[in-house]
C-alpha cells in the first residue's frame, strides 16, 4: 500500500492507495491534529505499507515523529520519500529562482491542480495557517506566487499585538463596514484575503481559480464566481508524483 502524507502547520492529512490506483483514488484518507499523530499509527497498523510519499512543512520535530511512527510499522528509511520541489515534474515546470526553495506543499498542489485541469491556466489558493496564491500557466509553467498570513493567523496576530483588541474565535461576519470591533477585525482580515486573491486573478485573466485548505469554506462565500473549492490538492499531487516516479524507474 502507498501512504501519502501532507504534514502541515496545524494538521496531518493522509491517504492510502493501492500501488496501481489512479491519482486521487484512495482506499482510505483522513486528517488529524499534531497531538493526535499516534492515532495514525493505529490506523496504519491495519495495512501493509511498502512506500510513503511525505510532504512536510511542519519542521524537523514532525519529520522525526513521522519517521519513528513509520519505522514502528516496519518501514525502512529507504521506503520513505520526503517530497521536495523540483525544476520539473509531471508536466509542471518550476520557474522559482531556486526551484528547491519552493515549499513542497505548494509544488504538490501545483501537480495536483495540473492533474485535474491539464492545459488550463490556474490560480491556486490554499487557505490555511498561511494563505498561498500560486499562478500556473496553461503550458504548465509555474509563474510564481504570493504568501500572506492566513485568515485565522491575521485575526490572532491583531489580538496578540494590540492590547485593546479582543481575541477573535470566529470567521463569521459580513464583509462590509462593521459596527463592532470583533466584526471589524474579521471584516478587515477577509478583505485582505479577498483583495489579494482578486489581484492575483486580475494578473492572469481567464485563469481557472481553485480554492483549497482548512479555511477555504470561510473564504468561499466572499469570493466572486467563478471559483471552485477542491479538497486535498497536496495529497493528489503527491500521488501524481509517486506514480510519475514509478513510471520512470
Amino acid at each position: 500500500m502507498l501512504l501519502l502524507i501532507d504534514a502541515g502547520n496545524t494538521r496531518v492529512k493522509w491517504a492510502l492507495a493501492h500501488p496501481d490506483a489512479e491519482a486521487g483514488h484512495w482506499e482510505a484518507a483522513g486528517a488529524l491534529f499534531h497531538a493526535e499523530l499516534d492515532d495514525l499509527g493505529n490506523i496504519l497498523a491495519q495495512h501493509h505499507l511498502h512506500r510513503a510519499c511525505i510532504a512536510n512543512v511542519a519542521g524537523d520535530a514532525m519529520a522525526a515523529q513521522l519517521s519513528a511512527l513509520l519505522q514502528a510499522r516496519g518501514m525502512k528509511d529507504t521506503s520513505l520519500d520526503w517530497f521536495r520541489a523540483r525544476a520539473q515534474q509531471a508536466g509542471v515546470s518550476n520557474s522559482y529562482r531556486d526551484p528547491q526553495q519552493l515549499g513542497c506543499d505548494r509544488f504538490a498542489s501545483l501537480l495536483g491542480a495540473r492533474g485535474l485541469f491539464p492545459e488550463q491556466s490556474l490560480i491556486i489558493v490554499t487557505a490555511g495557517t498561511a494563505t498561498t496564491i500560486d499562478a500556473l500557466h496553461a503550458s504548465g509553467r509555474f509563474l510564481g506566487g504570493m504568501i500572506l498570513p492566513g485568515l485565522g493567523t491575521m485575526a490572532q496576530s491583531l489580538a496578540l499585538s494590540t492590547a485593546q483588541l479582543p481575541r477573535v474565535e470566529t470567521h463569521d461576519a459580513r464583509l462590509d463596514f462593521a459596527d463592532n470591533t470583533l466584526d471589524a477585525i474579521v471584516s478587515g482580515c477577509l478583505h485582505a484575503q479577498v483583495g489579494a486573491i482578486a489581484q492575483a486573478r486580475a494578473k492572469l485573466p481567464g485563469a481557472r481559480c481553485l480554492l483549497s485548505g482548512g479555511a477555504a469554506s470561510h473564504l468561499l462565500p466572499y469570493l466572486p464566481a467563478p471559483i471552485e473549492q477542491v479538497d486535498q490538492l497536496v495529497l493528489r499531487g503527491l500521488h501524481i508524483a509517486a506514480l510519475s516516479e514509478s513510471s520512470e524507474s
